[in-house]
């Protein structure tokens, strides 16, 4: 494949600069013009992709004496296209309405973006199994979001290569920001990665650059009432009723006093947390041991990931760093059981403590949702109480029905005969209301 001779838009000078009647003529050409060849190579060889995108090669010598390949010249076309933004084709169609439009990274991104939120949900979930469902969604927006692209686009030095637009294709869209043309840069190499190679290739490129990066998840997780979530958790899991207790304290009875509480499950301590009052202390407290619980880490030589399921490509020509083949100890010997409290009782035995799941902990906790009768119901429930077993939207029972039918019936009966007494234990709203029906009926009864 060798590249078509340059038309006359790239010839300098061109004609549209000898007009100089038009103002910003010069800077629109010039961010018209793509990018060298060798800084789309330069850019490829230092992430480490310079073979990926050709399986053969041919070399011609220039006048200069330099060595040139063809895939040399793939290469860059391919890295162009994914440093093209899909905004930059109406302005390119704007100064040059007579040819066609340049190949952008709008499907690419698209695809990339996909492959990011695969590999990164995977690595997440494996690693840890019990983290509840909203925070690896933001796990995942911390490691492959759209701020996180553009910051790993910009320690690359992509930004040089960037052609974008700003100007929005209709007044009912955003205009494109230079965040949004970074970060689609990086997702459009992952689709490249990803079809020129295999699966394998692409999810060590996004590891590579994205995964390897330290994110605190401590943040993420936030709790409603983190003693009644705890105390949910361990009924669950079939352990004993937490207890709180008091480890040390200092400066009882000045202005800064401390204290340490525990909280224990049987003779096992779950967590432990300070504060300036006992109730902050315990809040701490059921924090930590949730935390515990829910950023348990599996170990990194345990961790299986489920795209490594799919069957291995032919074994090709090792060409970048990021060609590589399953190793055999990669994978787990015995499956990893993940972290749970063992369970006590008569089913329990005593040779081998059984686990159990904290699904439904994660429902109801993991999440903000309030719009749930029984999450509410719940969260209103002292931490101390056991949950009932039945819901709470089950159709009421026969006696509650008729102690209601009841109570209709008197007040009836009570607005019938004008007692206003019978209405005290009613709220001022319903005694105005009530007091205006008792008005009218007897404004009637006089006329």
């Amino acid at each position: 494949m060798s590249l078509s001779p340059p038309s006359e838009k790239h010839r300098f000078p061109p004609t549209e600069l000898l007009d100089m009647r038009k103002p910003g003529v010069a800077a629109h050409w010039e961010s018209l013009q793509p990018p060298p060849n060798s800084a789309l190579i330069a850019l490829a060889h230092r992430m480490g992709i310079a073979g990926i995108f050709s399986s053969s090669s041919t070399s011609t010598t220039t006048k200069s004496g330099r060595v040139k390949t063809v895939d040399d010249e793939q290469m860059a076309l391919l890295i162009r296209q994914a440093c093209t933004h899909d905004s930059f084709a109406r302005r390119h169609a704007a100064m040059y309405p007579n040819e066609s439009p340049p190949p952008t990274n709008g499907m690419l991104a698209s695809l990339g973006n996909t492959l990011l939120g695969l590999f990164t949900v995977e690595f997440i979930h494996a690693s840890y199994p019990h983290l509840p469902t909203r925070v690896l969604k933001a796990a995942t927006a911390a490691y492959v979001g759209h701020q996180s692209c553009a910051n790993v686009a910009q320690e690359l030095g992509i930004a040089p290569l960037v052609r974008w637009h700003r100007q929005p294709s209709s007044t009912m869209k955003q205009a494109v920001t230079y965040a949004d043309a970074m970060a689609s840069v990086p997702r459009a190499l992952t689709a490249l990665i990803y079809h020129h190679r295999s699966l394998s290739v692409a999810r060590k490129f996004v590891h590579t650059f994205f995964l390897s990066r330290l994110v605190d998840l401590r943040g993420l997780i936030k709790f409603r009432d983190p003693k009644l979530a705890l105390s949910f958790t361990v009924e669950q899991l079939g352990r004993e009723r937490p207890i709180s207790r008091l480890l040390r304290e200092s400066g009882r009875g000045t202005n800064t006093p401390i204290y340490v509480v525990g909280i224990f499950s049987g003779v096992d301590k779950l967590g432990e947390g300070f504060g300036s009052s006992l109730k902050m202390a315990e809040y701490r407290a059921a924090e930590d041991a949730l935390q515990r619980l829910y950023l348990t880490r599996v170990p990194s030589e345990l961790v299986a990931l489920p795209t490594t399921a799919f069957p291995a490509p032919l074994p090709k020509e090792r060409k970048s760093v990021y060609d590589f083949s399953e190793e055999s100890n990669s994978q787990p010997i015995e499956p990893y059981e993940p972290f749970a409290f063992p369970s006590f009782g008569p089913t329990a035995s005593p040779d081998k403590a059984t686990t159990t799941t904290i699904g439904h902990s994660e429902i109801l906790y993991g999440i903000n949702d309030s719009k749930d009768v029984n999450v509410v119901e719940d969260l209103k429930r002292p931490w101390w109480r056991p949950a009932p077993r039945d819901p709470v939207t089950k159709p009421p029972a026969k006696w509650v029905l008729d102690k209601r039918a009841l109570r209709e019936r008197k007040k009836e009966r009570a607005i019938e005969e004008g007692r206003p007494q019978a209405l005290m234990g009613k709220t001022m709203r319903q005694k105005r209301r009530l007091g205006r029906i008792l008005k009218g009926r007897t404004r009637r009864t006089r006329i």
